[in-house]
């Protein structure tokens, strides 16, 4: 007896037969995210993270029920740079397209030469070294800069060379991040979707044009700042889901970002 491919398909499929599908989330979740409290660390002219308890308790009713106000500033603590935080007309928090948050990701670990120089700035060769390591080039991925440190976190001398607060202390950052030069190779020789780093900025500390953020945003690439946990995930083979608050014109915001591992 001969049936059709479609027509065996279809009865398998009666027959509540059909395969298991694969699980989209399998693999080890790791989360890159820090929680916002008092602790968290802000760029020294902005205002901090503040929670407003509204209710906390048993009410006249009998049920138990919480509720919160909380105050923030868009850049601080793990967080979203949208292109127009330094490009007009680019996209705002809300415009960035889902693809771009969500894809492979990548790690191009710098920590050894971060542990020597705290104003380091991710080189062109640290991108080809990656690329002639593992014999791929960085296209359609999230790029993750690992400088170590995140190890430091939440102290702020240590993480970002200062624990002073006001416009007045931004000359006294010191922390790495991406160099222009670098920054302009990706644009232009290469198609990254976002690129992330464990640091409060994709600028160095010391910067004081902000050239990498200029050059990024102007096409379109969004960054990840404050970015945790990247010294448990490989340098390649796994998944970034980024979203952060839909803030409608936003410059920015707080972001969830998740990486899955896969255990092959």
């Amino acid at each position: 007896m001969n049936y059709s491919f479609t027509a065996l398909a279809t009865l398998v499929t009666l027959l509540g037969c059909t395969a298991p599908q694969p699980d989209p989330l399998s693999g080890k979740l790791i989360d890159l995210t820090y929680a916002f409290d008092e602790n968290t660390i802000f760029w020294p002219s902005a205002e901090g993270f503040s929670l407003e308890v509204v209710s906390a308790g048993r009410t006249p009713a009998g049920f138990y029920y919480t509720a919160n106000n909380f105050c923030t500033a868009e850049h601080g603590g793990t967080h979203l740079d949208a292109p127009i935080h330094f490009f007009e007309d680019r996209h705002t928090a809300d415009e960035i397209p889902l693809e771009q948050l969500v894809g492979t990701g990548v790690v191009i670990d710098v920590s050894d030469k971060c542990a020597d120089d705290r104003d380091y700035r991710v080189q062109i060769e640290d991108f080809t070294d990656w690329e002639a390591q593992h014999g791929r080039q960085l296209n359609d991925m999230i790029v993750l800069l690992r400088t170590g440190f995140g190890k430091y976190w939440p102290d702020r001398v240590q993480y970002m060379g200062t624990d002073e607060r006001g416009p007045e202390a931004v000359s006294k950052l010191h922390f790495p991040g991406l160099h222009p030069e670098a920054a302009k190779w990706l644009t232009e020789n290469r198609r990254i979707k976002a690129i992330g780093l464990d640091t409060p900025s994709i600028d160095y500390g010391q910067s004081t044009l902000f050239e990498s953020h200029v050059t990024l945003f102007e096409k379109n690439i969004p960054a990840f700042e404050n970015v945790a946990n990247l010294d448990q995930l490989p340098e390649k083979d796994f998944t970034l889901i980024a979203l952060p608050i839909k803030i409608k014109g936003g410059s920015g915001g707080p972001l969830r970002i998740v990486a899955i591992v896969s255990g092959k």
